[in-house]
Parts: C-alpha cells; structure tokens; sequence
C-alpha cells in the first residue's frame, strides 16, 4: 500500500552555481518545511526520497542544498517539482488544532442538522483561514473556532458549524 503524502511547497528555481534551489513553502512559518526529513521530490511523475543537506532563510525566502546535487545544471532539473512529506511524518496536532490536510473531504453540517456538503478546500485571507464547501451550492466559512466551526471531528468525518444555509 502507497504512504498518503502531504505536499509541503515546490522547487521555485535555482540559486547559486554549488546547486542550491529556492524553495515555495506552504508551511507555517515557512521554514517550518525545514523540520520535516527527507523530503520526497516529485520529477517527471516519479517520487524520489531525498535529503536535505541544508536548508535557511535567505532575504524573504527560502534556500536548501539537497544531496547529490552538487551544481546548477543538476538542480535545475528539480525547477517546479512539488516537495511532499509521507503524512506519518507528521506530529500529532495539539488539542483543537488540524492540518489541513485533515479537513478535506469533511461531511459540513450546521447546529440544526442541516448538511450543506464537504469540505473542498481551505485557504488563508490573513485574518483567518476559510473553509470551502461544496454541495448544492459552495459556502466559504470563516475558521473561527468557537463562532463558525462548532466542532471538528477528523474520526468521525464531521464538521458541526453555526452557519446559515442560505448564505
């Protein structure tokens, strides 16, 4: 059975001539992709498992040595490849915290019982993330615990909400 992977950033482009790449973060914080070995690249369809040598910010970005690849021309091959982690990886989330990665696919009922679809997708706006619904139509819901989301229930699969169907 194939490990579930979690994509992390890409490959953004090279840097240097000694084969450093620049490095897309979806962590937060951003270096926070650093915490996570080995990295699993994927070129040209295929996954490879490779280690991070070094990685640093670098100005407002991010730079990694990965190994074998010792010089420009070589990581240039890597420009655009997606960087996942196997999801066992992962540490566990901390009491009322969630990866995102959880959340997809979630059954998204409101207080009165009422389903309104599943969770698509979330995406950050800056004051809060916000969770994408589909179902007959799609709601986006403002991830704040407490106010929107009632509770969230990865095992079982749902997501209890204080929302109006109609909006």
């Amino acid at each position: 059975m194939q490990s579930e992977r979690i994509i992390l950033g890409k490959v953004a482009g090279v840097y240097g001539i000694r084969g450093w790449v620049k490095i897309f973060s979806e962590t937060q914080p951003k270096d926070n992709i650093f915490s996570y070995t080995p990295w699993q690249i994927n070129l040209n369809g295929q996954w490879q498992t490779i280690k991070v040598v070094e990685g640093k910010v670098h100005g407002k970005g991010l730079v990694a040595h990965l190994e074998s690849y010792d010089d420009r021309e070589l990581a240039k091959q890597l420009n655009g490849a997606e960087i996942a982690i196997d999801k066992a990886q992962l540490l566990e989330p901390e009491e009322g915290e969630y990866y995102w990665a959880d959340m997809i696919g979630l059954k998204v009922v409101t207080l009165a019982g009422q389903e309104l679809g599943q969770v698509d997708h979330l995406f950050e706006t800056g004051a809060n993330d916000v969770v994408v619904v589909k179902g007959e139509q799609e709601h986006l819901i403002p991830f704040v615990q407490g106010q929107y989301i009632h509770s969230v229930d990865i095992e079982a699969g749902v997501m209890r909400v204080d929302w109006d169907p109609e909006f």
